[in-house]
């Protein structure tokens, strides 16, 4: 099958993987590493969920297009918590430092929204049929 992007789309893609890839392994990896760091019960689980991202997300690399889910859980995870934890508290001028960092970061989703080749996920995501529920009878 022949792609229906152009590579520099493909490799815009890979820029997007390789942050992800980067980011996290800059920030989270070190603390998992760390055999003296413990955490309360919901932050070590963000902590693995996040740790989790970023071994998958070399697979981006290779294969831009078939990844893209994972693009869609960082969009929607970051976009959610922006628009739930942070903005209300913006809002109401309650922004504390750890807040406004946190959004801050967040807000890099924009540019994980830049890079999506939308025409591309309204095709094969929205329009394409979906895989079958069950099989058929043969006759």
């Amino acid at each position: 099958m022949t792609n229906e992007l152009p590579v520099w789309r493909l490799n815009l893609l890979r820029i997007g993987y390789l942050l992800l890839v980067g980011g996290l392994g800059l920030v989270i990896w070190p603390s998992i590493l760390d055999p003296a760091t413990t955490w309360e019960l919901k932050s070590g689980l963000v902590v693995a969920m996040l740790g989790a991202l970023s071994p998958v997300a070399v697979l981006g690399l290779r294969y831009p297009l078939q990844m893209l889910p994972l693009l869609f859980f960082e969009m929607a995870w970051k976009t959610i918590w922006l628009l739930r934890m942070a903005l209300p508290q913006w809002s109401a001028h309650r922004l504390d430092l750890q807040t406004t960092q946190t959004a801050v970061e967040c807000l890099g989703v924009i540019g994980v929204f830049a890079i999506i080749p939308w025409s591309y996920v309204l095709r094969h995501y929205v329009m394409k049929t979906g895989d079958p529920w069950r099989r058929r009878a043969t006759s």
